[in-house]
């Protein structure tokens, strides 16, 4: 009985046991952007869908019309309903088929073809977005982790410091003030903390959207990210035309100017066949054949006018490509400046600022045992390390974002 409840219940807690683990590994940077592609998001499935949609359009928008059957009594006597009495009376049989103008089909087919290609290459521009989401996202709950582990690290040295001056205000050095001063600053960071928390949260919920739930919870790495290395401005510059944003705007373009051919193809005349068949009781039976034209006379306003609107609308799409192209130029030399002068400030902060705030607070420290500095000075002084810290902290992530955007522009 017990080796049976065992076995049931085992592969339960095996399933369990490992849902557990793989909840514990850190999540680094690059698997969170192969979770956030890999899941079905429906935000690129619908491209897909559309896509596929655009394609059966043009196959069925590319077939001749149905031909049209018709049947009928002819020249039949109502004065004697007798169907043999006039030798004109018959039984029609018809069949005709119109003909699309020009390469009316042909032109239709290929803009459902081009539509097809816009559709997949705003996928493409979706997954590219994604990455660069994923990894913002990323980015953004590491910032915030490592900003309260900074405040925590200083709430707790503010507290080793409230322990020093309750020691000294118990000896008669000091006043109540400083110890206040403590409790003030102690308080201060808790509050800090619970922002930095709300923060984490939104961030958190960010993730979810992108890889699940599941995933979503999963600690991060504490390594600092690595991501690939950006080519030059210029190099990227030339990529630009290329860029999925470009290029879905290039496919709309494409779809404008099959309008533009469509619209000409109603200048050409339409045909239609017909064939007819005359039954006539114990007489010969008629057949006829013929063709019709549609001719293009008096519709040409409607023509010209349908014309020039397609050529407008086409022109119209290579405004918006040109804005597009002008907004990627922006966004490329928004984000070198914004890599290139962070870079410089990091190296600043790193080499120069922290390293005199860090000596400023132990001079502080000194100066007060030595009662040559009050409690405030050293207080402002541990806060002021903290400050920089986390100034160099949000300049770095901030380099990386950039970084992603320029990622984003040259499509790695």
């Amino acid at each position: 009985m017990y080796r049976i409840l065992f076995a049931l219940v085992a592969p339960a807690l095996l399933s369990l046991h490992t849902l557990n683990t793989s909840a514990q590994i850190p999540l680094t940077l690059p698997e969170t952007v192969n979770l956030a592609l890999k899941i079905n998001d429906p935000s690129v499935a619908v491209f897909g869908e559309r896509a596929a949609a655009f394609e059966d359009r043009a196959i069925a928008d590319s077939q001749l019309p149905d031909p049209v059957l018709n049947a009928g009594i002819a020249n039949f006597p109502l004065s004697s309903f007798d169907f043999n009495r006039e030798p004109m009376t018959q039984l029609k049989f018809g069949i005709s088929q119109k003909l699309p103008k020009g390469d009316t089909l042909a032109l239709t087919r290929a803009k459902r073809q081009t539509q097809a290609k816009g559709q997949r290459l705003q996928k493409e521009l979706r997954e590219r977005q994604i990455v660069m989401q994923a990894r913002q996202t990323w980015l953004t709950l590491y910032y915030w982790r490592a900003a309260r582990k900074l405040t925590k690290e200083s709430q707790r040295k503010v507290g080793e410091l409230g322990g020093v001056a309750e020691a000294v205000y118990a000896t008669g050095r000091s006043s109540l003030q400083d110890v206040l001063r403590v409790d003030l600053e102690t308080t201060a960071l808790g509050a800090k903390l619970i922002d930095i928390d709300r923060n984490m949260d939104i961030a958190r919920a960010d993730m979810e959207r992108l890889i699940g739930r599941s995933d979503g919870q999963r600690p991060i790495t504490s390594a600092f990210p690595v991501l690939p290395t950006v080519s030059g401005e210029a190099n990227i510059r030339i990529k630009l035309p290329r860029h999925p944003a470009m290029q879905v705007l290039d496919a709309r373009i494409e779809t404008k100017s099959r309008d533009v051919d469509l619209a000409k193809e109603q200048y050409k005349p339409g045909f239609a066949f017909n064939a007819n068949y005359g039954l006539r009781d114990s007489r010969s039976d008629f057949g006829s054949i013929g063709v019709s034209v549609e001719l293009p006379l008096f519709s040409k306003k409607n023509k010209d006018y349908a014309l020039s609107a397609s050529k407008r609308m086409r022109a119209a799409q290579r405004l918006e490509r040109d804005m597009q192209a002008l907004e990627l130029e922006r966004s490329l030399r928004r984000d070198w400046a914004q890599y290139t002068r962070l870079g410089e400030r990091i190296t600043a902060y790193e080499s120069d600022v922290l390293i005199r705030a860090t000596e400023t607070s132990e001079a502080a420290m000194s100066a007060y045992e030595n009662e040559l500095a009050d409690f405030s000075e050293l207080i402002r002084a541990e806060l002021a390390v903290l400050d920089i810290k986390l100034i160099l902290l949000r300049l770095r992530i901030e380099r990386v974002k950039a970084q992603t955007n320029l990622l984003y522009l040259s499509g790695e």
